[in-house]
């Protein structure tokens, strides 16, 4: 059945197309797309016109394009979140409705290297506590945590403590509060050591956050590095017009 039935470009009448079929669950998440051929010849359109709305489809995440097997559906973000405001990721898997939980993998004390010197703005004394963690929702890994501390920071019993939050051990002693972070957002592919923990294919991306989380003095007290399941997670920012 053709799609030419108004005066828009073909391409945009096309990605129109294949949003309501995937939205109908004539395409299903993870499931590949007929061939550009088949394609083309299901929707009266010409395989250029349908590589333009493919093209696009794939820039806004909707479908992915894998050389030599085909295209493919991608999942809808189970877990979104605006990154304006400090959230954690407890609370984001609660908002989806699912029970959150941590798996926790290391923890080690080491003299701090010159990133962390310079980082935290420590002596060399100072040992930094790396902690690594799974974060799951609904017992499935979504997250996988990487938080550097100086030790000093945290109580004595945290590692034996670990269920407690990161940020309310830091305050617990009352000198700390976390006030805002800095965050760099990089998309990245398969990881050789992350991808397998979190249970993804080589076709599956990550969204890596790295976060500077600084006090009511602005030092840096935490730095984190979390990995995100891409198709599991999106995150978004609210720009006001100034």
């Amino acid at each position: 059945m053709s799609i030419k039935t108004d005066h828009r470009h073909l391409y945009l009448q096309v990605i129109d197309r294949l949003k309501a079929d995937i939205e109908n669950g004539i395409y299903r998440e993870n499931e590949k797309l007929p061939s550009e051929f088949e394609l083309s010849k299901k929707l009266g359109i010409s395989r250029a016109t349908l590589r333009e709305a493919l093209r696009l489809l794939e820039e806004e995440n909707i479908i992915v394009r894998r050389h030599g097997v085909g295209t493919f559906v991608n999942p809808k973000p189970v877990f979104t979140s605006g990154i304006e405001q400090l959230s954690s990721i407890s609370s984001m898997i609660e908002n989806a409705g699912m029970t959150p939980g941590t798996i926790f993998i290391d923890a080690t004390e080491n003299e701090p290297t010159e990133d962390d010197i310079e980082r935290f703005q420590c002596d060399k004394d100072d040992q930094v506590l790396t902690i690594e963690r799974v974060r799951t929702a609904d017992e499935e890994p979504v997250v996988y945590c990487l938080d550097k501390v100086l030790a000093k920071h945290l109580p004595a019993d945290y590692v034996q403590n670990r269920k407690v939050s990161i940020f309310s051990s830091l305050e617990q002693a009352g000198d700390i509060h976390v006030a805002y972070a800095v965050t760099y957002i990089d998309p990245v592919g398969y990881h050789e050591q992350v991808s397998p923990i979190l249970n993804c294919g080589r076709e599956t991306a990550l969204l890596v956050l790295k976060q500077l989380h600084y006090d009511d003095n602005d030092r840096v007290v935490l730095y984190s590095k979390n990995y995100f399941r891409a198709d599991k997670f999106s995150f978004h920012v609210i720009r006001k017009r100034v």
